[in-house]
């Protein structure tokens, strides 16, 4: 037995040391763009493409995540979004998160059990969300913008959060097509221990309001459903 762990622990060591050289042969340093009117015309180039007035108009967004792990259903024009997973129902008041209500199998949880669930419920519609309509969020209050020069001699949109949403500082690389349109980016987020994964935004749809909104994500080997995107009036 003895000999066993042994072995078992050198294949566990192994297996470390080879995921840390793969992770840092993946890793790249966050690039130094170039802040000015360039960066600021790009930004409103991409919300062109975009169609970004359809976005602004849309009142109620729909989707799920991660196999309908989590449930969303978003009234923009109210700050409410109704987050559900599990046995979990969250009323998040996104401008007055003190009148947020939880209810657990039904039943209204007090207002100290009630606190850990919003703030879980906030977490998860901060990250989740983000994934439906970053594109969208490029002027957002705390955000600044800058070029890059990509490999490929094309110009990307690097846009970093400083404050804002559950991990501020987080930056965000946009790959656009010769239009403008998001294909893809690539991260530098906390969370994440590699700078410079790239995810796909090139798999979009259309909703009932008009607004392009993306149906699922690839990440490496993983993809990243949406679930059933709506976006309506």
């Amino acid at each position: 037995m003895k000999r066993f762990l042994k072995g078992l622990a050198m294949v566990l060591g192994v297996l470390l040391l080879g995921s840390i050289c793969y992770m840092w042969l993946l890793h790249r340093p966050l690039p130094q763009g170039k802040e000015g009117p360039a960066a600021e015309a790009l930004a409103q180039k991409m919300l062109n493409a975009l169609k970004y007035e359809n976005y602004r108009h849309t009142r109620y967004l729909e989707w799920s995540y991660q196999g309908g792990r989590n449930h969303y259903k978003w009234d923009r024009a109210l700050g409410l979004c109704t987050v559900k997973w599990k046995d979990y129902e969250v009323v998040l008041h996104l401008s007055h998160m003190a009148q947020s209500t939880v209810t657990q199998n039904g039943v209204a949880l007090d207002s100290a059990k009630a606190q850990n669930a919003i703030q879980k419920a906030l977490a998860y519609f901060n990250n989740d969300s983000f994934w439906l309509v970053a594109p969208y969020k490029v002027f957002d209050q705390g955000t600044t913008r800058s070029t890059v020069i990509l490999k490929d001699g094309s110009t990307g949109l690097l846009v970093t959060y400083t404050t804002g949403g559950t991990t501020p500082g987080d930056s965000y690389l946009w790959m656009l097509d010769s239009n403008g349109f998001p294909k893809s980016y690539e991260m530098w987020v906390k969370i994440i221990p590699v700078g410079g994964l790239q995810a796909s935004w090139d798999d979009w749809q259309t909703t009932e309001s008009g607004a392009f909104l993306p149906k699922s994500h690839r990440l490496g080997p993983l993809t990243l459903g949406m679930g059933d995107v709506k976006g309506y009036r």
